[in-house]
Parts: C-alpha cells; structure tokens; sequence
C-alpha cells in the first residue's frame, strides 16, 4: 500500500461516508477534504470535518501506518499541532500532537471500493508504452481533450522558470530575453549552444541601432560567430569582412571560435551559416519584434512576421564560396512550428502571466491552435493508441503527459487514470 494512494481516496472522497469513524467509534462526516499541501507540514490543510456532531476545522495527516507518525517525528513538530485527524490505512499505534493531546485516527482499509486499489495496483504493474493503454477506450474523449487542455497550461507554466531566469539576466528586458531565447531556438537542437553564446557576445541593443542596414547586420552576426575569418573569393563574404573588421574596432567587439559551430550530419538547411542569414533578415525586417507579436490581433499575424528568406546570395549557397542549386531560403514550416513552440508562445505566456495581461496568454495558446501537431516517435505511439492530437497545443499536452504522468507512474494524478481507477470492471494489463 502505497500513501499516494490514500491520499487519492481522501482528496476525491471515495471513501464511504457511512463506514467513516475513528478508532474510538465516533462517527466521522468530510464536509471538506481541504487543500492538499505540497510542501512540508500535514498532508491537507484547512480541512473541515464533524466528528461525532461537534465540527473541527484544521490540518490532516495521512499514512500507510498510524505508528508512521512517531516514525517521522511529527510529534515533536509544531507544525502538526493543529492536526484534528490522522487518516490511516491501517491503525497499529496511537499518536498524539507536541502538546501530548491524542488525536482522532481514522483507518480506512475497509472503507472504499476494492476494485480501485485492484485498478491501481494493475495500472502499477502495467509493462505496456502507458500503463493505461488498455485501457483508454472506456474514457470519454471530452474528458481527454479536457485533460489535455490543463496539461498544456501545466507545460507553459513549467517553462516559467527558466524564462523568468533570463528575464532577470537581462534586467527586465523582454526585448533582449526574446531575442536570446529565440537565438538560441534558431540553432535547434544541435547548435542551440552556439546561437545562445552569439546571442550574448552581440547585444540586441547593437543590433537595433543598425537594423536598417542588413549588411550591418549579417556583419556583425557572421563576424561574431567567427565565421569571417578565413579569405574568401565572393564578393559578398569580402564585403562582410570588410564591415565587420570596422565594426569590431568601434564597438570593441570579441567573436567566437568558429569551432563552436556544428555542420556534420546536418541537412545544408539547418547549416548555421543559412540560419544565421535567417535571423539576420528577421532581425532587420522585423524592429522590435517581441512588442509587434505581443501587438498582433490575430495568431496569423504573428505567423505572418516569420515569413522571410535569407539575403540572395543564399538562394543559391548554403555556405559561403561554395555554390549550390538556386532555391529561396524561407523558414521552413518545420523550422517555424519549433520556434513558436519552444520560444514564441511560451515567452508570451509568461508575458501575459507577468505583466497580468490575460489576454495574451490565451493569445499564446491560440497560437499553438493554428500550429500543426508534431510528429515524433512519441506523437505517432499516441496515434496507434486512438490519441490523435489536432495542433500543436495537443502534441505538446500529449508529450507532457507521457514524460511527467505516465512514465513515472502518476496515475493517481492523471484525469484519463482518474476515470480507469473508478471503473468497476478491472483493468487489464
């Protein structure tokens, strides 16, 4: 018996209000289970319960064992001093708060459904990709969608941290925390590192200043990156040099190793060299781009600034001094799906959160809405299970749901398992 389990029938009131009394005897009535407490201290609190007519409200305590609360020192807690019930699977030992005051226990093992723990214990025992996948057919796909709805919400708010992290890096700057994470999302996976680090040695502030001249631009982003250094035949990479050299000396400038940069094993249309012409041309179209996005009516709108190509020398060169077959340089609709997912409308729903305007995280998730759904390896198992996500705002619940609920096993916690554990007929490995 596991205690998350307990606390799963307290929360949900599963347990049969005409079986409940204390160890004493006296009738026990939940009129509210209470807030559930995530930190340290009693398990609920501001509970209200009514023990043999005579109403309490405070804190409650839940263990596999009565004899856990001596086993966790809470009698020398003060914390636990307004503790009015201990819940227990099963009473072995009597306990009593700092003061010495006994408190009421109540054991629970006879108090609730068995098919629920015999569906839990099966979910745990579960060797399939989701514990539930068995499963999942007897589950309304209202409640799915609903689920999934909070679980994208849960994924944006997980990200807060770390943009709320940058935020502070760049004294409040949104601007500057946009541009860097959006950099950095530039490189994707394999040169993410890289981007981040040109992001940081060529200041937005730079960048803004000399925005109208795109061969400004490219100059410092190439030459920032270390990639002017060797002599070239074309005209257009001497020209970069040329620029950046002066810029250097007037900014005092200090580039990258161009050994940072990974071209191996990648599609010529994610070198960083093209991604870098990309983020040039966004930079210089676009002024200050994260005020124009959090400004946009519409989620097309926002779309709608992303849809730019590199300079031409790139529409036949994928690297300088060595030409390719003509062909424009848009962003491609894989490469724009990644940004908005993982940088655009994670950083306006912060936004929206911070700067208490509710209106732009809805915006935010919105625009996932109009983003078609990813396709990964985790993506498709969902879709042979009958999960088929319609946007990207499902694909990305969808993923939560498997890496923070179902691999660990949170099924308790799950709404999709919350319907399972109740049903009468048992679940199926």
């Amino acid at each position: 018996m596991k205690e998350n389990f307990i606390v799963y029938l307290w929360k949900n009131r599963l347990l049969h209000p005409g079986k409940l009394q204390t160890t004493k005897g006296e009738r026990v009535e939940i009129i509210h289970p209470g807030q559930e407490n995530h930190d340290a201290g009693p398990d609920f609190f501001a509970a209200k319960i009514r023990i043999d007519g005579t109403l309490w409200v405070g804190n409650v305590e839940i263990h596999t064992l009565s004899s856990n609360w001596e086993k966790h020192g809470h009698q020398h807690n003060p914390a636990y001093d307004n503790t009015i019930l201990h819940v227990v699977f099963e009473h072995d030992r009597e306990t009593a708060i700092p003061t010495r005051q006994m408190i009421p226990i109540m054991e629970v093992k006879n108090c609730f459904e068995k098919h629920i723990l015999d569906n839990y214990q099966n979910l745990l025992l579960s060797k399939t990709w989701v514990p539930c996948q068995n499963n999942l057919e007897m589950v309304d796909n209202f409640i799915i969608q609903n689920w999934l709805n909070r679980l994208l919400v849960e994924r944006l708010e997980r990200k807060t941290g770390e943009i709320s992290h940058f935020l502070e890096y760049f004294s409040n700057d949104w601007e500057s925390t946009f541009y860097y994470l959006l950099a950095r999302n530039f490189g994707f996976k394999v040169n993410a590192s890289p981007f981040g680090l040109l992001a940081q040695h060529t200041p937005y502030n730079l960048l803004a200043k000399n925005k109208n001249q795109l061969t400004t631009i490219e100059a410092l982003l190439f030459g920032q990156a270390g990639l002017l250094e060797k002599p070239f035949k074309d005209v257009y990479p001497r020209t970069l040099k040329d620029e950046y050299r002066y810029l250097q000396k007037k900014y005092k400038l200090q580039p990258l190793k161009k050994e940072l940069w990974k071209f191996s094993r990648l599609r010529p249309v994610n070198f960083p060299t093209l991604r870098i012409a990309q983020f040039a041309m966004l930079v210089h179209t676009s002024g200050r781009l994260f005020r124009r996005i959090i400004q946009a009516v519409s989620p097309a709108e926002i779309i709608e600034l992303f849809q730019i190509k590199a300079s031409p020398y790139w529409g036949n060169h994928y690297v300088f001094d060595k030409a390719s077959a003509g062909k424009p340089k848009n962003i491609g609709k894989d490469a724009l799906r990644n940004i908005i997912i993982n940088t655009i409308a994670p950083v306006m729903f912060v936004y929206g959160k911070e700067s208490e305007k509710p209106q732009v995280s809805e915006k935010a998730l919105s625009l996932l809405q109009e983003v078609p759904a990813e396709n990964n390896n985790i993506i498709r198992n969902w879709k042979t299970l009958g999960v088929k996500p319609q946007n990207a705002a499902d694909s990305q619940a969808l993923l939560e749901l498997k890496k923070y609920y179902c691999v660990p096993g949170k099924c308790l916690s799950c709404a999709i398992g919350h319907v399972i554990l109740k049903n009468t007929t048992h679940a199926q490995e």
